[in-house]
């Protein structure tokens, strides 16, 4: 076989000249047959030619030369007059493959054609040109080309390595008019975010607790089949030497004084909800909930796998905290919780202590909590059932992932929820234990400022006793877990060192869980998150692209630079991350002294075909695609690019070693990608998401810490 090549040409028309524009690819192939790319510039078909812009061209003696392009359907005819640039000279060619030919059916007539290589005045040389052209709409190539064409200019950021770092200025401020005043304060704004609360009351609220206003007057309707599962947990539960309810069927005082508004049937321990509430009604299968996360990529995947070949009870996993009080808990679930969630999995965190307290009351003392005081245990066992049974209930309406918090401290109470779950959904004991008393010391203070059972006690040191009390009462009781599927994460919330055990475990998602787990503690923190400065193509409306940023984009990248140092002057292990886009890496070059990374998992959402164009232009020219993002914008990909859940999936490594850091992040990146990257921290839905607002020249501050995450923002800038 000899020596070949083929040339390939991709043509669209330009909107400002309504010019035919050629973009060149040649291969040569060796006579082993092995590719050998060659990827040149680009050139207008007609019209002035500027000679420093031709195409270079490798000449062989014997050649067939193949072209190939696209062009725009008001192209009937084509007439090949290609300027070429020799390699070794500054002489121009033409490749004159002759007379008009006409498209037929969306091809150029014909297969081979001899074309005429025209070197010099002199010299011609002859070829035979196998010719394949395809007619498509320009508007699906506008975009791109336009994008290529500016940045036919030399990137401003090419040969910054992924890993830098700048010296720190000697005089940061140097009277530049972009400084900042000392005070950092005067540039906060208002967060759209709700204020921080005790994570415990952010659960899930106990739908057994509540009124059923759509209950017929005076009669439950216990059905006979509810009665007798009623009977059978009973049986199960003295079995297991429990405590046997006597409260069954018994009405509680608040509930007869709204006899009128429906009955309320005060439950035992494990028994089934004998009163529904309108949500917890079984819809048809055809009305029923999807199960499946909305998610993309490998989560979608995974969920698909487990539903057509996992057991049933493992399309539902519920994950059962285990854990001495003050060990971090609820604090664990919160996390875990927002995690799944922005994942694309329906997660809901189910609290036993705001269910107690509910039924209760909150000022129950420590002897309440005492393994030898039989009322106590079974109320304590009451509402974990009543827990238990919301969250199966809510999982057979297509939940996925139900978070059990409660402490959960013996084999017993563990057995039972074990029990209740047959069949029904997997469960996984997730166990947090903790022996760093400084830790420990903090979580009782923190749990005596913070929780509820304290609210009515003004007496620091008398709430301070009584937790000391209630926590000796659950030691004394305390048995680790040993049975079923388990997750011990041993003295993991100071993020050094540390051990997780992990027993008869498989599955993508209880994976993900451990890695999660893995990668999280308690140590303060703060995240900045920030828009790259104003780019040329965000003055024009433009979407995607690479450009460099404006006049005013390179302002706020002083002002960022002077607010990081400082705002980070004392955090000297700080670093700062950035897209591979040259507006990010632009917007903090100027930081110094931090190290600085280019992550490709957090450049801009890719527009596909409709990169470089205005929402305008893509509304007038693909207004298809326009209604169908305008529909569903978490959803919509375009075409040959992204989607908003596809960037979450990438974003997933992000956020793990974002939990992972113990230092303070800058990161400066995109619109979309920050949205994710907010939702995640502020625990948004996914459905809004795409509508979250992340203005230019603005900084988020997330502080993570033990008390969970706050925010503040700074507008350096209009």
């Amino acid at each position: 076989m000899g020596t070949g090549s083929s040339i390939n040409l991709d043509t669209s028309d330009d909107h400002a000249g309504g010019q035919l524009y050629v973009s060149l690819k040649m291969e040569s192939y060796s006579p082993k047959g092995d590719l050998v790319p060659h990827v040149f510039g680009s050139a207008p078909l007609v019209g002035s030619w500027d000679p420093s812009k031709a195409l270079p061209m490798e000449r062989e003696s014997s050649s067939m030369w193949q072209l190939s392009f696209v062009a725009s359907p008001n192209h009937d005819t084509l007439d090949f007059k290609f300027l070429l640039k020799s390699k070794d000279t500054n002489e121009l060619c033409i490749v004159e493959e002759g007379p008009n030919r006409q498209f037929m059916g969306g091809t150029l007539q014909g297969v081979t054609r001899l074309a005429l290589f025209r070197l010099t005045t002199d010299e011609v040389l002859e070829y035979r040109v196998c010719i394949k052209a395809d007619r498509v709409s320009p508007f699906d190539l506008a975009a791109s080309w336009r994008a290529y064409q500016e940045n036919l200019e030399p990137s401003t950021v090419r040969g910054i390595p992924d890993v830098s770092i700048n010296a720190l200025p000697e005089d940061s401020e140097n009277g530049m008019s972009s400084s900042l005043d000392l005070d950092l304060e005067q540039y906060v704004v208002p967060t759209p975010s709700t204020p921080v609360v005790y994570a415990a009351n952010l659960t899930e609220n106990p739908r057994s607790l509540k009124h059923n206003k759509e209950s017929t007057k005076g009669d439950v309707g216990v059905s006979n089949d509810l009665q007798t599962t009623i009977k059978e947990r009973e049986v199960a539960t003295k079995a297991h030497g429990m405590v046997e309810s006597k409260s069954v069927g018994t009405f509680s005082p608040l509930e007869k004084e709204n006899s009128e508004e429906g009955v309320f049937v005060d439950r035992g321990v494990g028994s089934s909800r004998l009163v529904k509430s309108a949500s917890a009604t079984h819809l048809p299968a055809s009305e029923a909930k999807n199960s499946m996360p909305a998610a993309a990529g490998a989560v979608a995947a995974a969920a698909v796998a487990d539903q057509m070949l996992g057991p049933k009870e493992d399309m539902h996993l519920a994950i059962v905290l285990v854990g001495l009080p003050a060990r971090g808990k609820t604090f664990t679930a919160a996390k875990l919780t927002r995690y799944l969630r922005w994942l694309g999995h329906d997660t809901k965190h189910f609290n036993v202590g705001k269910y107690r307290r509910l039924k209760h009351g909150a000022n129950q003392s420590a002897d309440f909590f005492r393994g030898d005081n039989p009322e106590g245990m079974e109320a304590r066992n009451e509402v974990a059932a009543l827990a238990m049974d919301d969250m199966i209930a809510w999982m057979q309406e297509g939940g996925q992932v139900g978070i059990f918090d409660a402490t959960n401290s013996t084999s017993q109470r563990r057995n039972m929820l074990m029990k209740m779950a047959e069949g029904k959904c997997k469960i996984i004991f997730l166990e947090t234990i903790c022996t760093d008393p400084q830790i420990i010391e903090r979580n009782i203070r923190l749990k005596i400022q913070q929780s509820p059972d304290y609210a009515e006690e003004p007496d620091f040191e008398a709430g301070y006793q009584d937790f000391k009390r209630r926590l000796d009462n659950y030691e004394k009781m305390y048995e680790p877990v040993n049975e079923g599927s388990y997750i011990k994460m041993i003295d993991m919330a100071s993020g050094q060192g540390g051990q997780i055990q992990v027993n008869n475990l498989g599955g993508y998602l209880p994976g993900r869980i451990v890695f999660f787990l893995v990668n999280t503690h308690l140590t303060p923190r703060p995240i900045l998150l920030t828009r790259h400065g104003e780019s040329r193509d965000n003055v024009r409306g433009r979407i995607g692209g690479d450009t460099v940023l404006s006049e005013k984009g390179e302002v706020y990248a002083k002002k960022l630079s002077n607010f990081v140092e400082k705002r980070l002057k004392n955090e000297r292990a700080a670093s700062i991350w950035t897209s591979t886009l040259q507006r990010t890496i632009l917007t903090a070059n100027q930081i110094g002294g931090f190290p600085k990374i280019q992550w490709r998992a957090l450049d801009e959402i890719n527009a596909g075909v409709c990169d470089g164009m205005t929402y305008e232009e893509i509304k007038k020219n693909m207004p298809d695609e326009y209604e169908s993002r305008k529909k569903d914008k978490l959803r919509y990909r375009y075409p040959r690019g992204e989607s908003y859940l596809d960037v979450i999936q990438r974003l997933e490594p992000v956020i793990i070693e974002l939990e992972r850091q113990r230092a303070p992040v800058v990161v400066v990146s995109h619109q979309a990608v920050l949205r994710a990257l907010y939702a995640y921290f502020a625990d948004r839905p996914l459905k809004e998401i795409p509508h979250i607002e992340m203005p230019l020249h603005t900084i988020i501050e997330i502080q993570m810490g033990v008390t969970g995450v706050q925010e503040k923002r700074y507008k350096l800038m209009d």
